[in-house]
């Protein structure tokens, strides 16, 4: 048994729909609707205080007419009007009666027989704009069998009152043949109004528009084609500078994308390197480790040393993987002695490159809250930096290390401020607006930036951050902000 139900009576609705919705989906059938819409309102807004005024202007006609024909009768032979006469006059205004206040006297001047029921009235003394609006939208929608009267003061004579009954039929005729000559000539400039209009539109928003989102798909199918690129053009308008923008913008998503793909590269070089490099390690912690049993105190403190490098080296090759593949892995934090630590790093550092004084004025009681193989690697970058930096310098090379407790922001954790100064040349001024970015923030001439890239994420990874406090010819100085261990 089928169980498929019957289309519902809506969907040839929802079908016709649809269509007609995607159409209306692009700026140019958007602009096309505003254009034809705006028409219609411009249309409306004119038509009905010009048919009003129409209607005003035949009605005053109406009445100077009337008064006219009182000004006839009034010299009429012998002062009596015949039949014929009266009916000449009234026919000549186009009037079924016509009657006037002088002096503060009522006098019905023309009269061609009883009239009947249907009659409107239309004060032009005291009537409004809205009330003429309201009274001609009344006149298209009546029947032709209603008589209007028509109160007004004519200008011979500003001291009298025209009161004139007329058949509406003629007005509704008038009227309507009035509102079509309107509407074509309207509708006609109102056309070429809205092409001027929508063309202008066009050239001067649409197609640059329709241009910027076609570039932005474009250069989304494939970004390392540089022919993809937007080619700005020469408008100094927001849309040029628009076009100017995302120039800049898909130059730099190309870089980005490029060095992407170098390190990619690199990560799977050091990917295949690392197995090969890690035996060699090893091949060294045993040896390192039979120089520290060594019965030579200096012989087994160099082995010491040698056995926490190539332990650290060790854990290093195991995290490149890890960070090819995402960040620096989490922080297993510990009490840690600042003094000691950065005695050890100092060790480390000028081991490696050459002598400098070091001094270290961090306080014993000093403890910080941090993975020490993270806090070893963060300092272990700043030393190295700030070591290669005073080699370019003649004299005394010192560096030197404080730290001080800071306050908690809200109810943030305690954290301690350590800061590294040394006495080298200083920072250039263009290597401080990348100074913390890898691979561009390098301030010697060969160097990849990554030392203070590292130790800004290693820090912030512990909920601190690095900032580069001052720099001259005088010295550099770096602080470190990372969360305090409580000892209690």
């Amino acid at each position: 048994m089928s169980t498929d139900l019957p289309p519902s009576g809506d969907e040839p609705a929802r079908s016709t729909i649809a269509p007609l919705t995607g159409a209306l989906d692009n700026l140019r059938a958007q602009l096309l609707m505003v254009t034809v819409g705006l028409i219609a309102a411009g249309l409306v807004l004119v038509y009905f205080p010009a048919a009003a005024s129409f209607r005003l202007q035949w009605m005053t006609d109406r009445a100077e007419a009337a008064h006219l024909a009182a000004l006839a009768a009034d010299v009429a032979r012998g002062g009596a009007l015949g039949e014929d006469e009266v009916r000449a006059l009234l026919m000549g205004a186009d009037a079924v009666a016509v009657a006037r206040v002088r002096n503060g006297m009522n006098e019905l001047v023309l009269y061609s027989g009883p009239i009947g029921d249907g009659l409107v009235e239309s004060d032009l003394r005291s009537a409004g704009w809205w009330t003429h609006i309201r009274d001609t939208i009344d006149t298209l929608n009546a029947s032709d069998d209603r008589l209007l009267r028509i109160r007004a003061r004519p200008r011979g004579a500003p001291d009298e009152l025209i009161d004139v009954i007329v058949r509406e039929a003629p007005l509704h005729a008038a009227l309507r043949d009035f509102s079509r000559r309107l509407l074509i000539y309207a509708s006609l400039a109102a056309i070429a109004v809205g092409v001027v209009l929508y063309c202008a539109l066009f050239f001067l928003f649409v197609r640059p528009m329709r241009r910027l989102a076609g570039a932005m798909t474009h250069f989304r199918e494939n970004p390392a084609d540089a022919s993809r690129m937007i080619r700005p053009g020469t408008a100094r308008n927001e849309i040029g500078q628009a076009e100017q923008e995302l120039a800049r913008m898909q130059a730099d998503i190309r870089q980005a994308l490029l060095q992407r793909e170098r390190l990619a590269a690199l990560g799977g070089a050091v990917a295949k390197i690392n197995h090969d490099l890690r035996n060699v390690l090893t091949s060294a912690q045993l040896v390192s480790d039979r120089l520290a049993m060594d019965a030579d105190d200096r012989v087994r403190g160099m082995g010491e040393r040698l056995v926490r490098a190539v332990d650290r080296g060790i854990r290093l090759c195991e995290a490149t993987l890890e960070f090819g593949r995402a960040e620096e892995s989490a922080p297993v934090r510990q009490l840690i002695r600042a003094r000691a630590l950065l005695d050890e790093v100092a060790d480390d550092a000028m081991l490696a490159e050459g002598e400098v004084i070091w001094v270290n004025e961090v306080g014993a009681e000093i403890c910080l809250d941090a993975d020490p193989d993270q806090a070893h690697r963060l300092f272990l970058n700043l030393c190295r930096n700030a070591i290669q930096a005073m080699q370019a310098v003649e004299g005394e090379r010192r560096l030197t290390v404080r730290a001080t407790p800071v306050s908690p922001v809200g109810d943030g954790p305690d954290e301690v401020r350590v800061e590294l100064s040394d006495t080298g040349p200083g920072l250039a001024p263009k290597a401080h607006e990348r100074l913390f970015q890898a691979f561009s923030g390098s301030a010697r001439r060969g160097g990849t930036g990554l030392g203070l890239s590292i130790a800004r994420e290693l820090a912030r990874a512990h909920g601190g951050d690095v900032a580069l406090v001052a720099t001259g010819p005088d010295g550099t100085i770096f602080a470190v902000q990372l969360p305090a261990a409580n000892q209690g």
